[in-house]
């Protein structure tokens, strides 16, 4: 079996991220790359292994959580079907079976507010994963001034998340994102502004779960 250490060597899927995140920074977006990738991925695999999967599928969740944004390095618009495509190819070349093949390709599809839903176990880690990594290193400090964070909401919500966490609690069949947001830099409206249907998101993943969702801004509930 294909593992993840595997993955990560991969010349083609690294080209891939690095690309993708160079195209969104070129259109100002926030950091796609390896930081996120291994956030997500750490993350999924953390959510998967609280809840008692088996090893391979933890495994399944970490690898699509890696690769989860491949398909912005051919637009950010439909970037979760293209990644899923792409992920298809790279996937069958190196022997995955049939079954792994469409449980990542799954998740990868529907990690995306926009058109995604939680279909399984690895998509559903994915998506609580992908949307919890939110914090102020995201913001690219060399092309962006203090005067654009300002100006831009994603920047200005991004740059005020001074810590972000997902944590999963088994025996309360609970999944609670707890930020900590500077809100003289973005009042808390704002992070619902642009992530409410993420939120949405994450609430319907976590029900697939089997867990409540559960949000708090600065150590207050809102969710």
């Amino acid at each position: 079996m294909v593992t993840f250490e595997q993955i990560k060597e991969s010349n083609e899927i690294t080209t891939y991220i690095k690309k993708g995140n160079d195209l969104l920074g070129s259109i100002g977006y926030t950091e796609h790359g390896f930081a996120h990738a291994g956030k997500v991925s750490e993350k999924a695999e953390n959510i998967l292994r609280l809840l008692e999967y088996p090893d391979r599928t933890v495994e399944l969740g970490k690898i699509a959580a890696y690769i989860h944004d491949i398909g912005n390095c051919v637009n950010r618009n439909d970037h979760a079907q293209s990644g899923a495509v792409m992920a298809f190819q790279i996937l069958n070349k190196m022997e995955f079976s049939a079954e792994e093949i469409a449980d990542i390709v799954g998740a990868i599809g529907n990690h995306d507010e926009g058109t995604g839903s939680a279909v399984s176990p690895i998509t559903a880690a994915l998506i609580l994963a992908d949307k919890s990594d939110v914090r102020r290193t995201r913001v690219r400090f060399k092309s962006r001034t203090a005067e654009k964070i300002s100006a831009d909401i994603h920047d200005r919500v991004n740059y005020a998340v001074e810590h972000s966490e997902i944590v999963i609690l088994p025996e309360l069949k609970k999944a609670v994102l707890s930020l900590q947001i500077d809100t003289s830099i973005s009042p808390v409206m704002e992070y619902f502004e642009i992530f409410l249907s993420r939120m949405v998101l994450c609430r319907n993943a976590a029900e697939y779960l089997g867990l409540t969702f559960e949000l708090n801004i600065n150590s207050v509930k809102l969710l």
